[in-house]
């Protein structure tokens, strides 16, 4: 250990999150700026290079005592190069240089990783995944991501694209997904996904229910307000829990028949619904397993919020 610090950058497409952490992953200071998505996003990696040496500046640090910066985006990492492309939300159509970049701006050495994986390798580091050396990391809000890490390594595949958990198939005759496929996990389990679902069972629902009577009146609905209905026993809330439970738990036993990790762990906004939303998918999971990976593999619920990408991003370039 050489007792220097770490810089944790997680790049989303309304803010940039910052922290100062120790090697250990203990964040010591904080901060966010707003991210400029303007003329194709290329004030983003300036303000980044900005904002870290503004603070360092401030809290009279210097990079001789860092080990460098960690930085989690969106979009397709390709390693070798050091780029980032197709991050639509950023405006980012093209390749950007993030590393080459943001190491000339500040005089630290750079490694970046996809926002999802890092999320993954937060979690496993100070989160729910309690360092252990096989975790799977699924993220639900408005799409399904995920990161895999296996024998104490982040699973990066051929195109950096391993993880991909929104997008194994649960239904082939089921809803178009953006990606050109159908039935992915994505249109079922996301936030807008569990919309989507809860307007589709409502159109053929007879029954008594308040969401019913929501979505007939033309309000707008979250997936929130589904899970939050479906713990008051709403019939066609319970309805669409239920199913977008099964789904999720499908894929994931099927996922941890494949990689029989030690935790499952299930972030995003979604896994807001906690205990609820936690059995439910435990049941489902469990019925898709078979009985080696039901003894060793645990489904738990995500515990760094908004942390685990900052953190995890850090951990990119943890000294060992």
């Amino acid at each position: 250990m050489t007792d220097k610090k770490l810089i944790g950058v997680d790049l989303g497409g309304t803010t940039i999150k910052f922290a100062i952490l120790t090697e250990n992953g203990e964040i010591q200071q904080k901060w966010s700026i707003e991210t400029n998505i303007l003329s194709d996003g290329q004030f983003i990696i300036p303000d980044i290079i900005d904002s870290i040496n503004h603070h360092l500046k401030m809290y009279d640090m210097t990079p001789d005592l860092f080990d460098g910066i960690g930085l989690g985006s969106p979009g397709t990492i390709n390693h070798e190069k050091g780029t980032i492309k197709g991050a639509y939300n950023l405006n980012w159509t093209n390749s950007v240089y993030p590393v080459r970049d943001i190491e000339k701006g500040t005089g630290l050495p750079v490694t970046i990783e996809n926002d999802a994986n890092v999320a993954a390798l937060g979690e496993r580091w100070q989160g729910a995944g309690n360092n252990a050396n096989d975790v799977v990391f699924v993220t639900l809000g408005t799409g399904v991501g995920g990161g895999i890490i296996a024998n104490g390594q982040l699973l990066q595949g051929q195109n950096g694209a391993a993880g991909e958990i929104g997008h194994v198939t649960v239904d082939p005759d089921g809803f178009q997904c953006t990606c050109g496929k159908k039935g992915c996990l994505e249109t079922i389990a996301s936030a807008t996904g569990i919309v989507r679902v809860a307007r589709d069972r409502a159109s053929e629902y007879a029954g008594t229910s308040e969401l019913k009577a929501m979505l007939d009146d033309g309000q707008d609905i979250s997936a929130k307000d589904v899970f939050d209905l479906a713990k008051k026993d709403d019939d066609l809330a319970m309805i669409v829990a239920d199913y977008v439970c099964d789904s999720l738990g499908f894929v994931l036993g099927n996922i941890a028949n494949t990689l029989n990790p030690k935790y499952v762990v299930i972030g995003g906004g979604v896994s807001a619904a906690g205990e609820f939303l936690l059995n439910k998918v435990d049941v489902a999971m469990r019925k898709n397993e078979f009985a080696t990976i039901k003894d060793s593999t645990e489904l738990r619920l995500a515990s760094l919020g908004n942390g685990a990408g900052v953190i995890g991003a850090a951990s990119l370039i943890k000294v060992d």
